[in-house]
């Protein structure tokens, strides 16, 4: 199915029970006005006169209104196409796959996303004008590693001796990656991104599963290079967040005045009060040895690499809970088609560790919250994530109550009878 956008000045949904993004339970059957792209009524009584007056109706017949899905951690450029073709083909061809996929991903329900690690600004502009259906994106641009880290996609032949001179790797040409090395280069890059538009800045502070010279347990940027990139994000009043698993890769960065850890399935107790006592966010994703997993070579490093990181992955999500950390979902999608089509059953897995309002406050309210943190930064100013008079109308309409039933996420063109991004309608199935 395509996203085919709808505008109208108004749309008023009658009849629909609320979750509006942060109580545990529905509302009372009830009506919501949305005029432009807000939400300028929520009422328990029938909207009528002026309000109702040249509104396109749509009756909920007692159906689920929820905010749109939020996704804390994608990669919009990378998410759908294989890591070969992703590194041999045009730069054109990737961006033009992604616009693909950003219409696909709209009609999973997620109609934000903050993109950890890719040249997603382009994309980010044709969704906003209007030339393509997607999601909001929260853009980082190029991941920033160093030589040898987890975003160093080079071949091992690539390693120039004279770096002054030395042509650029495809991933570095195309945006994907920022080789940095040293804290002016790191400050160079840093800079680079925030330049073209980041939102926030997406830095490799450890070992990584796919990556191919990094073992899983290495740390990855000195001290003070990764106070280089936190000072500068802060200079523009945003934040830094990283890729890391092990405690030692966290606590570094922490130290260093991250505001968020992106994986750290790996952590210990100490490091997760650490987390606590900074107030740091955690957007850890539910990586478990399952049909979700990325499908390595048995005996392959990538393989052992995987199954060390996924068997701490309860362990974490039980002391996120233990500590109250303000915890975040993302799905981490990368290089694989059938994969991106499970992004909403990656979250119902999150039951695993949580009721099922819980899961979909983190994938609305939570996730808003800390897309908000990157302050004069953020490129949709105004309340996502919740259904409340003022908010932005990004809108879901659910054939059933995702409460009582979470399954009902992991098939959206089923059970997603209406999206709404904008206050515009992409999807409208309700007879």
């Amino acid at each position: 199915m395509k996203a085919h956008v709808t505008r109208t000045s108004s749309v008023l949904f009658e009849n629909v029970r609320i979750f509006d993004g942060k109580v545990a339970t529905l509302s009372a059957p009830s009506h919501v006005l949305v005029r432009g792209n807000k939400i300028v009524r929520v009422a328990l009584a029938p909207i009528g006169g002026e309000d109702r007056a040249g509104a396109a109706v749509i009756d909920g017949a007692d159906r689920t209104l929820m905010p749109g899905l939020i996704d804390a951690h994608a990669h919009m450029i990378m998410e759908s196409i294989p890591l070969g073709a992703a590194m041999t083909s045009e730069a054109s061809y990737l961006h033009l796959l992604a616009g693909q996929a950003a219409g696909k991903q709209l009609l999973r329900g997620f109609t934000t996303v903050r993109d950890v690690g890719g040249p997603s600004f382009a994309l980010k502009r044709a969704i906003d004008e209007g030339l393509l259906p997607g999601p909001r994106i929260y853009p980082s641009g190029a991941m920033i590693s160093q030589t040898s880290g987890h975003g160093d996609f080079r071949l091992a032949n690539e390693h120039p001796l004279d770096l002054c001179c030395a042509p650029l790797s495809f991933p570095e040409q195309a945006g994907v990656a920022a080789i940095a090395d040293g804290v002016p280069q790191v400050l160079l890059r840093v800079r680079e991104n925030l330049k073209k538009g980041a939102s926030q800045i997406k830095v490799m502070a450890g070992g990584g599963v796919s990556s191919n010279y990094d073992p899983l347990d290495v740390s990855q940027y000195t001290f003070e290079e990764m106070k280089a990139a936190v000072d500068a994000a802060e200079s523009w009043g945003t934040y830094v967040t990283v890729h890391a698993y092990t405690p030692k890769a966290v606590q570094m960065a922490i130290q260093a005045g991250v505001k968020c850890i992106e994986h750290g399935n790996m952590v210990d107790e100490d490091t997760v009060r650490l987390m606590a006592e900074n107030g740091v966010w955690w957007c850890l994703q539910p990586f478990l040895d399952d049909e979700d997993a990325i499908p390595f070579p048995e005996d392959s490093v990538n393989r052992r690499k995987l199954l060390t990181m996924t068997r701490g992955t309860d362990t974490a999500y039980e002391l996120a809970k233990k500590y109250k950390i303000k915890t975040a979902f993302g799905s981490d999608t990368l290089f694989d088609a059938r994969l991106a089509t499970r992004q909403g059953a990656q979250l119902a897995k999150l039951v695993r560790w949580y009721f099922p309002a819980e899961v979909l406050k983190m994938a609305t309210s939570d996730n808003a919250e800390l897309l908000a943190i990157c302050g004069e930064r953020n490129p949709y100013p105004g309340r996502l994530g919740v259904v409340e008079e003022g908010a932005l109308a990004d809108l879901l309409l659910v054939d059933g109550d995702p409460i009582a039933n979470i399954k009902l996420i992991e098939d959206p063109e089923k059970n997603f009878l209406v999206i709404m991004k904008d206050g515009k309608l992409f999807k409208n199935n309700v007879p």
